[in-house]
Formats: C-alpha cells, sequence, structure tokens
C-alpha cells in the first residue's frame, strides 16, 4: 500500500508542470465556458446539442495554437478526444429509447455505459504520467494468505461490478427467449430472470476468488467463519435470502403478481434478496417487505392464477322502486363501464332490508386488480345517472326537530291542544 501511495504522489511532480498546467487550465477553461453557454443559451439559434461541439472546436483550436507556439499539447488533446466520446454516449440515447423502455435505458446509460468510459478514460490519464504495467505490480497485502497486488484487486473490482450490474440484460434476454419457447408467464419469466441473475453473480464471486488465487481450504474457512456470523449477528438477513430463494422455486410471490396489504393492492416489482420491492398504485409508493413476512403472515393475491378479480359496489333505494327493476338497472350501469369485463356478466343483488333502503350489491369483473379503485368509481358515477335518468331515489336517513316545553306537563298539554 505504501508503494502506491508513492506512486501517486509521484503523479503531482507530473502535475506541476507549466506546460501541464497550462493544458489543464485551457480543458477546464473551455468547458466550463461550454457549460455556461449552454446554460444560459448565448446562442439562441442554435440547438442545445450543437454547443459540445462548438466548445470541441475551441479546445482543437487552442491546442493547435499550442502545438504553433512549440508548446507540448498532448496531454489537452487525450482531454479532448475523451470529452468528444462522453459526448458521444450522449448521442446514443436517442437511438437506444427506440428499442429499451426508459427505466432499462437509465440504468444501461448510468450503470454500465458511463461508469465503463470512466474507467477507461482513468486508464487512459494514468498512462499518460506512468506505468500500468508497473502500478499492476504493487503488493497490497495479503488476504486468507493469499498476495494480492493493485493488478489482481483492480481486475476482480471490474469483473465483480461487470457481473452485478452487467448480468440483467443477459438474464433479460435468456428468460425472455424461454418465455417464447415455452409460453411462460410474465411473472414465471421475471422470476426465471432474477433465478439467472443470481447464478450469474454466484458463478462469477467464485471465478473472482480463484483468479486473486484463494484456495478452496481458505474459503472453507470462510464458509465456517460466515456460519457463526449467522447465528450472531446476520441472521435475519440469511433467513431473508433463504426465504426470496424459496419464494422464486415455490413461485407463490413473484414479480408481476398482485398482493393485498393493509386493504392495498400492490404490484410485486422486484424479488430481492432480502426484500422484496413492492409498489402501491394509490399514493405511488415503493414498498420494501422483508422475504420472511410471506412465510410468518397472510398474503391474498389476485394473480396467483390469473389476474382478474371481482369487484364490488353496494347502493340502496328507496323502498317504492321494484327490486327486479332496480336490479337490470345496476347490470346495464355497469356494462356501460368500458374497464367492466363482459364474461363473466355483472350480477346484481338484493342484499336485505335496511331501516330506510333495501340494499343492493354489484358485483362485477375487472382484468387488472391494480385498476381497482378507479373502475369502483366508475360504476359508481356510472349508477348515479342510470339512477337519476330512471327516477331512481338514493334514501338517505332523515331527522325532525321540534321545541320541547319544560316541565314535561305543559309540553304534553301543549300537544293535546294543537
Amino acid at each position: 500500500m505504501n508503494e502506491l501511495l508513492l506512486e501517486i504522489f509521484g503523479w503531482l511532480g507530473y502535475l506541476e508542470r507549466p506546460t501541464v498546467l497550462l493544458q489543464l487550465v485551457l480543458v477546464i477553461s473551455v468547458v466550463l465556458l461550454t457549460r455556461e453557454a449552454r446554460r444560459r443559451r448565448w446562442l439562441p439559434a442554435l440547438p442545445v446539442l450543437a454547443y459540445p461541439p462548438l466548445g470541441l472546436l475551441a479546445l482543437a483550436l487552442g491546442c493547435g495554437a499550442l502545438a504553433g507556439l512549440g508548446l507540448p499539447q498532448g496531454l489537452a488533446s487525450l482531454l479532448g478526444l475523451q470529452w468528444l466520446g462522453w459526448y458521444g454516449i450522449s448521442l446514443l440515447h436517442q437511438p437506444l429509447a427506440r428499442w429499451l423502455p426508459p427505466q432499462r435505458l437509465h440504468q444501461l446509460e448510468s450503470r454500465l455505459l458511463r461508469p465503463a468510459y470512466l474507467v477507461g478514460a482513468a486508464l487512459l490519464l494514468i498512462r499518460e504520467v506512468d506505468n500500468f504495467n508497473d502500478l499492476a505490480v504493487i503488493p497490497l497485502g495479503e488476504l486468507l494468505g493469499v498476495s494480492v497486488s493493485f493488478g489482481k484487486l483492480f481486475n476482480a473490482l471490474v469483473v465483480i461490478y461487470l457481473v452485478l450490474v452487467g448480468c440483467g440484460p443477459p438474464a433479460a434476454g435468456v428468460a425472455w427467449l424461454a418465455q417464447r419457447a415455452l409460453g411462460l408467464s410474465d411473472g414465471s419469466r421475471k422470476a426465471m430472470e432474477l433465478m439467472l441473475r443470481y447464478l450469474v453473480v454466484s458463478l462469477g464471486l467464485v471465478g473472482v476468488a480463484m483468479h486473486l488465487g484463494i484456495n478452496s481450504t481458505a474459503l472453507i474457512a470462510v464458509a465456517g467463519g460466515l456460519s457463526v456470523g449467522l447465528g450472531f449477528g446476520i441472521k435475519e438477513v440469511f433467513s431473508n435470502f433463504i426465504s426470496g430463494i424459496w419464494l422464486l422455486f415455490e413461485g407463490s410471490v413473484r414479480p408481476g403478481e398482485v398482493l393485498m396489504l393493509d386493504g392495498d393492492p400492490c404490484e410485486v416489482r422486484r424479488l430481492g434478496l432480502r426484500a422484496t420491492l413492492l409498489w402501491r398504485n394509490r399514493d405511488n409508493a415503493e414498498l420494501l417487505i422483508p422475504n420472511q413476512t410471506f412465510f410468518t403472515s397472510a398474503a391474498t393475491s389476485y394473480t396467483a392464477s390469473d389476474r382478474m378479480r371481482r369487484s364490488e359496489v353496494s347502493v340502496g333505494a328507496a323502498y317504492h322502486h321494484d327490486p327486479a327493476a332496480v336490479i337490470a338497472l345496476l347490470e346495464a350501469a355497469a356494462l356501460e363501464v368500458p374497464r367492466v369485463l363482459e364474461s363473466p356478466a355483472p350480477k346484481a343483488l338484493l342484499l336485505d332490508y335496511g331501516d330506510f333502503a333495501i340494499h343492493y350489491s354489484l358485483r362485477f369483473w375487472i382484468a387488472n386488480p391494480m385498476d381497482n379503485v378507479g373502475i369502483c368509481s366508475d360504476v359508481n358515477q356510472a349508477i348515479w345517472v342510470a339512477f337519476r335518468r330512471e327516477g331512481i331515489e338514493i334514501p338517505f336517513p332523515q331527522q325532525v326537530q321540534y321545541p320541547m316545553a319544560w316541565p314535561p306537563e305543559e309540553h304534553q298539554s301543549t300537544q293535546a291542544h294543537r
């Protein structure tokens, strides 16, 4: 580690050279001016994407001026090319948006393309001030009895990052092909995608351990230490992890399913290592539920076999209306709502005779459980319009107030005279 720090401090001598500082000042000035011009729209006739090329042109002219004066301009040229590459990644956004959904595109750019480009740019800059092969052999210490150098650690970190971040699209592609070939449901496809990601991550970690030269005896020792730690501090984490794996194989809770939690329908978005991510429609909230919860508490699913759900609204009608006519009107009103399924057909029922109204229930089927609240609102509005059109009265309790004289004897005499 000390040798690595000495090498890094040695780079400062390179940065203190006047010609290097001049190139850095040139590049930083052009970049800042370009960003300020883009933010304030100094040239309103030009589109936003036209400002970086103008900045690159100005930087190229500056490098040409340095070369004409006989000054070195290699660092400024390299930084200009890296800026051009960063601008090229931005240009890839529009073509990729035609093939990928916004969330996938954002993950691809922020987790894979831009980090990989930054790592490559950093390696090119290091090559300007030092020899990367000399850095790679610098020892950093020992891990499980194995000497670890900077090059081995760097390669291991890169592989781990690529495995953790880059295994998503290939796993999704394989799961999509399996769905097409085997006719799997969307929930099964997402479950297979998650299991493939776990498999790739496990194989990647084993490959990193083999790359570092860790032998099997050391791995067994680490596993033994982890088993002791499970009994003390991370028992719940391990339990949630095993619960998640079990849920995937069992298929009881899979991505894409709709579960009822505290009376609200929630869609399972992702089954993670520790917790399951659910999305609640009414307030656009994301809930993290520990995987173990699904083994210790009951949960209602509306998508275990299909996504159809029977919903229900209640309404009251006055006693002087014919119940058969009210039932037929309720069923016709439900069919007027576009998102109510025609088959199975809506069914209206007379529930009971209340104090001031006859209570009816209208039951109907919908295709998406997450739309239940909105569809019930539409059905209630359709019932209101139909009742008003046909003159069906929806009664409500009323109270009559009258003054009372005191003492009660005078009140009784007053009522008798009336």
